[in-house]
């Protein structure tokens, strides 16, 4: 009974952020779409201008439970500059770095202009899946059946709007996870194959969207941001490194730090040909896995589960996160109270979600 209990209770930590932000999709998707038909009379840059600003909502009520809500501590290492326009690659082994990638804007006061390119399959997520798209986001497949053309073509339209742009790119396509050898073991294959340096830590890296999105915006872009992520107690008892956290793990407050090496590289210094870039972009990569060798396997235990350097905590007031939970929740209640309320909601859900699907189908 006590077992059940203890168990129940765990299972509620991830249950009610998970409801909340799933609950508020559609309220979410609703106003969107009043403001995306409202804007067809506008100029591109007005839309995109309003866009940011209700991204910039939701995700800051995201950050409230990936944040506030776990407790999590983050640790930076490196100054971030000012807002700027950027293409920010950083190594993959969760779900949970497509929000690291907001805790880091949101510091930056560019949340709202945060861009995904995702994986083609991400397309069809209910609701989501269609707006990420509609926000800027990219699907992508990878090796032969990448669509160059589509992605230049969608990020120059982007660039001619002057969109902000925080375009956030995984370069390795797929995530670094220790229960998976095979894929771990057939990326350093690759590697010794093309004839480059082995990586241990992190996946060989693939340029293809990498250099793409920096070659279409390079005249729009000020710097590209190599960042380095740690999830703290991600190691077994031996030392040896196990999978990081999924989404429900960590809402359930299993990862008490993140540790991030933030670099700033200039655009002007990075290659403009892909076979240049290629080998930058390994070097990059090549760095990461001698940042995480040193902050997992270091021989002095005080020197484990840190980087090199003086990392500072990233704060975030609650004033940036707990007005968008208000309204949103408030909102999607006032909703759900009437009739007629949820009619709407539920046939957003219903609707949102088959148009959605219909149409990044046409557009692929």
């Amino acid at each position: 009974m006590l077992l059940s209990a203890v168990l129940h209770t765990y299972s509620l930590r991830y249950m009610l952020p998970a409801a909340l932000m799933l609950g508020t999709a559609p309220t979410y998707l609703l106003a969107w779409g009043c403001w995306r038909a409202l804007s067809t009379i506008l100029p591109q840059r007005v839309y995109w201008r309003v866009d940011d600003r209700l991204y910039t909502m939701y995700q800051s009520m995201v950050l409230f439970f990936f944040q506030h809500y776990t407790g999590v501590q983050i640790i930076i290492y490196g100054d971030l500059p000012k807002k700027e326009n950027v293409v920010y690659i950083a190594n993959h082994q969760c779900t949970v770095d497509w929000i690291i990638a907001d805790m880091m804007a949101i510091q930056q006061k560019a949340l709202g202009h945060v861009r995904y390119v995702l994986k083609d399959g991400l397309k069809f997520l209910p609701l989501y899946g269609w707006y990420f798209s509609q926000h800027g986001g990219i699907y992508v497949k990878r090796s032969a059946k990448f669509n160059e053309k589509a992605m230049r073509e969608k990020l120059q339209c982007q660039v001619k709007a002057g969109t902000k742009m925080y375009l956030v790119i995984f370069p390795e396509g797929t995530r670094y996870n220790p229960d998976i050898p095979k894929v771990i073991v057939d990326s350093q294959a690759f590697a010794m194959k093309e004839g480059l340096p082995v990586l241990k830590h992190v996946l060989t890296p693939r340029v293809k969207a990498t250099h793409v999105a920096i070659d279409a915006m390079q005249n729009h872009l000020d710097a590209v941001y190599d960042v380095t992520v740690a999830y703290e107690g991600t190691t077994n008892q031996e030392g040896q490194r196990k999978e990081a956290p999924s989404m429900t793990e960590f809402l359930c407050k299993e990862c008490p730090r993140i540790h991030i090496v933030f670099e700033r590289v200039d655009v002007k210094d990075i290659p403009k040909e892909q076979i240049f870039m290629r080998r930058w972009l390994h070097e990059r990569f090549e760095i990461k896995d001698k940042l995480l060798s040193e902050f997992y396997e270091a021989t002095d235990p005080e020197q484990r589960n840190k980087f090199p350097g003086e990392g500072r905590p990233a704060k975030l007031s609650l004033k940036r996160t707990v007005p968008s939970l208000l309204l949103l929740t408030g909102v999607t209640a006032g909703m759900l109270y009437t009739e007629t309320g949820r009619k709407i909601y539920i046939n957003t859900w219903i609707y949102g979600t088959l148009i959605g699907c219909l149409w990044v189908s046409i557009k692929s």
